[in-house]
């Protein structure tokens, strides 16, 4: 380690206050954004429409990290998992999920995750540390890349919980979205939070159509409590008023997440208290029948009675789909990114 920063943990506006310094005009920044996340370069030296002393000043100020992929795992329905080393040595996944058309990524915003939900792998290691913004990016950039392909869908729904690193993963957000970065379309981005109040408050007032995804996972306080540790503080009562609020400002509907876990959350009484959780609610629930995970003890129900579950949900008026997991035999589903080589 050189003890400089990466250039990559700034967001836009310091990265204008550093051109500022360095006297160089304005549309420096743009140039400077699309040769670090556009075209992905590794060294100041590559970024030839900038001027040579100015490149020179970059050099002696910042360092240029890129990840350094250390392990890949190839799902039989073409699904990719990525274990990126990153700068400090800190390791993190991401995924490449294909499709007809479409390619999505699914990026982490922290190593680890302190959020300890019952039916995650992440969160058994506990948190490691934050994600910079150019951490974020690069992931999702080295997946486009591997693939060859537009990256037409990014999802913040690797590991951690974006909404405690929220400057980072706001502006993540933004340069994916920006044409001089990745140019994937603002509602074609996804944001997934376990439920912090403060985050999604704030997320309502963002001006990008960014779309919102709340993991729920159970409208009764107290099984929610069981399976959520990390947000016992934040109360279904709070969460929906919260929600409401989002929807009212926004104008945008938000996805419940809803990992349905055998004998736990699939019951009538659950289910009847999710669907007086949804009542005037603009949303859509987002079914995830459980994906395994050594030592979490969680099973998924049956198909019939996933299938059953849905039906009742949209036979009450609430639209519903049930995801179709892509990856769980490489453990790259939801719930199963660990940060650990694969054996």
């Amino acid at each position: 380690m050189t003890g400089l920063r990466d250039i990559k943990a700034l967001d836009r506006a310091r990265m204008a206050a550093v051109v500022g310094e360095m006297g160089q005009p304005p549309y420096r920044v743009r140039q400077l954004v699309r040769w670090l996340y556009a075209r992905g370069v590794t060294a100041f030296s590559q970024m030839t429409d900038l001027p040579s002393d100015f490149r020179d000043r970059l050099d002696a100020r910042f360092v240029l990290h890129t990840p350094v992929l250390a392990d890949q795992q190839v799902s039989s329905d073409g699904t990719r998992k990525y274990l990126w080393t990153l700068g400090d040595g800190v390791a993190v996944e991401s995924v490449g999920i294909p499709a007809e058309g479409r390619l999505t990524v699914c990026f982490s915003t922290q190593a680890g995750c302190a959020m300890g939900c019952s039916f995650c792998a992440t969160g058994m290691g506990g948190l490691v540390r934050d994600l910079t913004t150019g951490e974020m990016l690069d992931q999702v950039r080295l997946v486009g890349t591997d693939f060859g392909q537009r990256i037409t869908n990014a999802v913040a729904m690797g590991q951690g919980e974006p909404f405690a690193n929220y400057d980072a993963s706001i502006e993540a957000l933004r340069l994916m979205n920006s044409p001089d970065g990745l140019g994937i379309g603002a509602r074609h981005i996804t944001v997934s939070t376990c439920g912090l109040l403060p985050g999604i408050e704030r997320f309502a007032e963002e001006p990008e159509q960014f779309t919102l995804a709340v993991s729920l996972h159970s409208a009764v306080q107290a099984t929610r409590d069981r399976l959520m540790p990390g947000v016992r503080g934040f109360k279904l009562r709070m969460l929906r008023e919260t929600l409401l609020h989002y929807v009212e400002s926004s104008g945008r509907r938000v996805t419940l997440e809803y990992a349905l876990v055998d004998g736990v959350n699939d019951s009538d009484a659950e289910l009847e208290a999710l669907i007086t959780f949804t009542r005037g609610l603009l949303c859509h629930i987002n079914l995830i029948p459980v994906n395994p995970v050594s030592g979490a003890g969680t099973e998924r129900p049956g198909n019939q009675s996933i299938r059953r579950f849905a039906d009742r949900l949209v036979a009450s008026g609430v639209e519903t789909s049930i995801r179709t997991e892509r990856g769980v035999d490489i453990d790259a589903a939801c719930g199963q990114l660990s940060q650990r080589h694969q054996a």
